[in-house]
This record gives structure tokens, C-alpha cells and sequence, in this order.
């Protein structure tokens, strides 16, 4: 019999903690993130059929450390801990966590004492991934320890609380049978139900949007991509004739791609126009190196020209397009464009900014920590809780072509963060080139659709070279390929090497200026998929 109304999950500032969120409903079970701070008077309104502590950043001897209402272990549904999560845990219940002499980060070897409910059906020994300094050193009174990783507690429960808790990740793939042991906790433990679909995110989304715009009309930040081209379809089904989408041309675009988006996109019957304000991103990009500044720019002049957008559609202009789809559902509104809808993923976010809990940030995205503080219109970002493979089941539902879901990511900041140093038209132009040979290569080899993302950087390196017999000095281009399920992660693609020999022979030989190609074999982490 199934429970409650899915998993909460407190949010103690864990890179991984969305990714919790997104294994659970891969289960069919819906998720909610809260601040690890939420009063148990609005936790138990939620009516929770399970709780998780996430991972963290923090020690929790930290000043400051993060610490949840201990009550909340007495709620009255399993809980479970990840990492931090457990020590917290064990704290709150008397328990004693120390600073490790040896502390464990990346793969370690769990074995399972067996009789866990928890980690039913689960081989032992386990492969798992840990990062963790600190160490349980005496459990709390009625717990007992169901496996360890060297001479480390590796997982606790105390069955008659029904509190659970692992040290390693299991949300992570290089743990291995980790969907099994959140199946356990799901199913055995809470019995929770799988009713979350990529449909109930739609009619959820599609309701909240209406509550959030009311009667006001929105403006769309659509690239052509997978995620804002989502984002304006969940609006437009939620508000319809009053939307208004609005594809930008800020100069650091692939070769064509803006003639090419405007093309795909008014076949979706969007209300679409494209603006070409390449010149003044251009300018202000000028002399600029530090990637940060680039991003920043870039997201402030995209809020910029939105709301010089917003302001020039005229009273006369929409008061025509409501004569015309008067009978269509939610045409009808207020003339003022109030709302800003963009396409922001949970990537985007926690890597610019923390979300509900302490995160580090990583780098900044354009549409998230790159934007303005002062914005005269509101933000709508309906994704901005899932990761790309999720975005693209709910295209699918909404009935988008697959042609247009399977695009590879392109960043917004576009080409800048793929030129390292100062954009200049003469760079972006041999970017493109090369970029469009990279395109055309892993095209014809068939494996656009297989790899998460490829593409060519132009870096502020040059080389001596000989073609012809006589000496060139140019710059280098670095090849980036990778594979990834959710671009919190990812590796770095093993290409055959015919496939690097034509990709390499073509950009020295047809782009005039580039006289070497490197590979790029880096994995996120350490790295990440973009270099800026």
C-alpha cells in the first residue's frame, strides 16, 4: 500500500543533491527539494512518505555548519542520510563523528554485513563512491552498523525509528547498484508511489505557470535549443497568444545558427522574433578576458535587450493579436510584459549558485548568477529543477520533433567561452570554421546523437608549423567531445582515430589561421565540459 506524497529531501549544499532528486523519480516517485532549515510544521504538511539529509560541503564541526531540526528525525517516516547526512545523524542521536585520519574521496569497497532491509539483494563487496573527512567513531544508541569500507562505518540503520544511513553516494554511477539500494529505501521501506511522469511535471508546470503569469503576458529567452525551446512550449501551453518569444543574434553563434533557429522555430508556431544585437555584445566584449566578466556581460545585455523588447511591443500590436486569438485559451490579459521565461537547468544553477543549501559555486552561467540585480521583469524558469535527459522526455510528451531534442547543448554565452582570451571577429571566424568541420565529421561518422556534446575551442596558443615548405605561425584548436547523462558529470570521448585524422587534416588544411589540433581528454570533474 502505497504512502505519503513522495521523498523531501533536505538540501545541506551537496553538488549532488539535485541528482538525489532526479534518481528517485527515474523511479516514478516524485521528489521535492527543501532547505535543510524547513520548519517540521511545513515538512509535515508535505506529508512526506520518506525523508533524505543530502551530502554537503561543510564539516559538521564547521562554525556555521548546517544543521537541520533534530525533531525531525521523530517525524514518523523513514529517513534517510547521505555523507553529510549521516554524521549529522549520528551527531543529533548522540552518536560520536570525528575528523578521519585518512579521509576517503572516489572509490572505495563496501562490505555488507547482510540482513539490512536497506541493502537487500545487493552484492557484496560493492564498489562505491565516498567523500567524506569525517568518520563515525561510536553509533547512536539502538543503531547498528549493516556495512563498512575498510575500518569506516559505511551504512547505519536503526530499524524501529526506520532511520537509514549511507557514508558513500548512491546516487552517483561509480556507485555500483545504487538504484537499487534507493529502490529499497523507496519502495520496502516508505512505499512510497511511482506516480511521477514526465506528463504530471507537464500539467503541474503548466498549471503553476498560469497561477505565476495570471493575466500578464511573458517574454521567451529561446535560443533553439532543447531547453528554452521547451521552456516557450509549457508557457505557450499554459498562457498561449501571450507569450512572446524572442531569439537574440549576440554575435558569438555558430556559423548560420541564427537563420537556421529562426527556421525551426516558427515551424513550431511560436510567436518568434529574432533581433540581431551582435554589434553592441560584440563591444562590450571587447578587450574582455576573465571568463567570469564575459558570462556576466553576456547575461546582463540578454536581460537588456529582452526588456527594450518587452517595452516596444506596442498597445496597438497586442491589442490586434488578442482580436485575432480571442477565442484561443489564455489570450486574453494585461498589455505589460511582465515575466522573463528562460530555458535554466538544475546544472546551470548549481554550478552558478547556491540553490536551497550552501553550495559551492563553480563557475557562472549567463542566465543564472550572470544576470543583472536589478531586472525589470520577473523571472519564469519552469525547468529549472531538471537535468537535460529529463527536459528532453518532456519534449517528447509535448510532441517536439526529435530532430530538434537531440541537438547537442550550446552554451548561451556561445562561442565567447570557447575562445579563450579577448573575442575578436577574426578569432570567431576561424571558431567557426573549425567548429563546423567538428559538426560535419562526427555527423557523417554517425555519432552526433551518441556523444553529449563536441565541439572545437580556439585557444590563445601559437604554434610554429610547415605547409609547403614554408614556415606558418598560427593558432591551436582544441577538440572537445564527451559523453555524460546529466552534465554534472561527464568523460571525455574515445573517438577513433580516423575520425580525429579527418577532423584534425580538414581544419589545418580549409581554415587559414589554425596550424594545430590538440584532444582534449579531461573528465568533469576535475574539469568541466566547457573551458570558460
Amino acid at each position: 500500500m502505497a504512502s505519503g506524497h513522495g521523498i523531501v529531501i533536505l538540501d545541506f549544499g551537496s553538488q549532488y543533491t539535485q541528482l538525489i532528486a532526479r534518481r528517485i523519480r527515474e523511479h516514478h516517485v516524485h521528489s521535492t527539494i527543501v532547505p535543510f532549515s524547513v520548519a517540521l510544521d511545513a515538512l509535515r504538511e508535505m506529508n512526506p512518505a520518506g525523508v533524505v539529509l543530502s551530502g554537503g560541503p561543510s564539516s559538521v564541526f564547521d562554525d556555521g555548519a548546517p544543521h537541520s531540526d533534530p525533531a525531525i528525525l521523530e517525524i514518523g517516516v523513514p529517513v534517510l542520510g547521505i555523507c553529510y547526512g549521516l554524521q549529522l545523524i549520528t551527531q543529533q542521536m548522540g552518536g560520536k563523528v570525528r575528523p578521519a585520519p585518512q579521509r576517503e574521496y572516489g572509490r572505495a569497497q563496501l562490505d555488507i554485513a547482510g540482513g539490512s532491509r536497506l541493502l537487500n539483494a545487493v552484492p557484496s563487496p560493492l564498489p562505491v563512491w565516498n567523500s567524506h573527512g569525517d568518520e563515525v567513531i561510536e553509533l547512536p544508541a539502538g543503531f547498528r552498523r549493516i556495512a563498512r569500507t575498510g575500518s569506516a562505518v559505511g551504512a547505519i540503520e536503526n530499524t524501529a525509528r526506520r532511520i537509514y544511513a549511507l557514508q558513500f553516494h548512491p546516487e552517483v554511477r561509480h556507485t555500483a547498484h545504487g538504484d537499487e539500494i534507493l529502490a529499497n529505501f523507496l519502495f520496502e521501506i516508505c512505499q512510497a508511489a511511482p506516480d511521477w511522469t514526465p506528463q504530471a511535471f507537464i500539467d503541474q508546470t503548466v498549471e503553476t505557470v498560469r497561477e505565476t503569469v495570471g493575466q500578464g503576458r511573458a517574454l521567451c529567452a529561446i535560443s533553439g535549443g532543447v531547453d528554452s525551446t521547451v521552456a516557450a512550449t509549457l508557457v505557450h501551453r499554459a498562457i498561449g497568444g501571450r507569450l512572446r518569444c524572442v531569439f537574440v543574434d549576440n554575435g558569438v553563434l555558430r556559423r548560420n545558427e541564427f537563420q537556421n533557429v529562426l527556421h525551426i522555430l516558427k515551424r513550431l508556431g511560436l510567436n518568434i522574433k529574432g533581433v540581431n544585437a551582435s554589434g553592441r555584445f560584440l563591444d562590450l566584449l571587447r578587450g574582455v578576458t576573465d571568463p567570469e566578466q564575459k558570462r556576466r556581460i553576456i547575461g546582463n545585455e540578454f536581460i537588456r535587450v529582452f526588456e527594450e523588447e518587452a517595452r516596444a511591443i506596442a498597445p496597438t500590436e497586442t491589442s490586434e493579436r488578442t482580436e485575432r486569438t480571442e477565442r484561443t485559451e489564455g489570450t486574453e490579459g494585461t498589455e505589460k510584459t511582465e515575466f522573463l521565461v528562460q530555458g535554466t537547468l538544475y546544472p546551470d544553477v548549481i554550478e552558478s549558485v547556491s540553490v536551497r543549501g550552501p553550495s559551492a559555486t563553480i563557475k557562472t552561467h549567463h542566465n543564472v548568477g550572470g544576470l543583472p540585480e536589478v531586472m525589470q521583469m520577473k523571472l519564469v524558469e519552469p525547468l529549472r529543477d531538471l537535468f537535460k535527459d529529463e527536459v528532453r522526455r518532456v519534449g517528447a510528451d509535448l510532441g517536439l520533433d526529435p530532430e530538434l531534442l537531440n541537438r547537442q547543448p550550446f552554451p548561451g554565452p556561445g562561442l565567447a567561452v570557447r575562445i579563450l582570451g579577448e573575442v575578436t571577429p577574426e578569432r570567431l571566424e576561424l571558431l567557426r570554421a573549425a567548429d563546423e568541420i567538428v559538426f560535419e565529421e562526427i555527423r557523417a561518422a554517425t555519432l552526433y546523437e551518441s556523444i553529449w556534446q563536441s565541439f572545437a575551442v580556439l585557444l590563445p596558443v601559437r604554434s610554429v608549423g610547415v605547409m609547403g615548405d614554408q614556415r606558418t605561425y598560427g593558432y591551436t584548436a582544441a577538440l572537445r567531445a564527451v559523453h555524460s547523462e546529466d552534465a554534472m558529470t561527464a568523460d571525455w570521448v574515445r573517438l577513433p582515430y580516423d575520425v580525429l585524422e579527418r577532423i584534425a587534416n580538414r581544419i589545418v588544411n580549409e581554415v587559414h589561421g589554425i596550424t594545430r589540433v590538440v584532444y582534449d581528454i579531461t573528465s568533469k570533474p576535475p574539469g568541466t565540459i566547457e573551458w570558460e
